[in-house]
């Protein structure tokens, strides 16, 4: 019998501590991850004032640009303008007019100018040189092919609606705001998209003119 005991000390001895569970207390609760902090709701109402304020004398009150040099905003994808804005400010994309207006936005501003202009409905545009309209539908949707060029059609859809988050919106932009832009990135002027400084290094300027030309009159 004193053998037993001895035992059984020597056992309980050797187990670990009994946890607060086993003596009867509720184990204390797992605190929740914390979920990713999501953007604040855009503010369409801040966003008009400020696009009034600061974009419309030269995109127009509603997006619509009048003026061909100028591009549309209107119906863009707002990660696209959102992106296109950040990089003015920090000076990845050049142009001193809108470095100077990006400079004074915050994200929120950013934000909130861009998906206001993405509620306004965009206006149609229209191709003007008839003689090019065949060659810019045929990159278009077609690319060359013998000097490697993909169809614009791929990435900024067939409509010219481009994909949200990925790739802008090209249809009913102006000729030659689509024409210069093409131009910068086959000089290297503009730099924020390695993949379409590609595609334009392979584009001549009558290809050029032509595609941008095509683009303004795509629905």
């Amino acid at each position: 019998m004193k053998l037993f005991a001895t035992s059984l000390l020597a056992a309980m001895l050797a187990l670990p501590a009994m946890s607060s569970l086993a003596a009867g207390e509720t184990a204390p609760a797992q605190a929740p991850a914390a979920a990713p902090a999501m953007p604040a709701k855009p503010d369409l109402v801040k966003g008009e004032a400020t696009f009034t304020a600061v974009c419309a004398a030269c995109h127009g009150a509603d997006g619509n640009s009048g003026t061909p040099t100028y591009p549309k905003l209107s119906s863009q994808h707002p990660e696209y303008l959102v992106k296109q804005l950040q990089e003015y400010k920090a000076g990845k994309r050049k142009n001193a007019i809108m470095q100077g207006f990006a400079a004074t936005l915050t994200d929120a501003d950013m934000r909130n100018v861009a998906y206001w202009a993405t509620s306004k409905q965009a206006k149609p545009g229209f191709a003007k040189e008839k003689e090019l309209v065949t060659l810019g539908e045929r990159i278009y949707r077609g690319g060359i092919a013998d000097r490697q060029v993909p169809a614009c059609a791929g990435c900024h859809s067939p409509t010219g609606g481009g994909i949200p988050s990925q790739y802008p919106r090209l249809s009913g932009q102006h000729s030659e705001y689509t024409a210069t832009q093409l131009t910068y990135f086959r000089d290297g002027i503009r730099t924020n998209s390695l993949q379409m400084s590609q595609v334009a290094a392979k584009l001549n300027d009558r290809e050029i003119r032509a595609v941008a030309d095509y683009i303004a009159g795509l629905r």
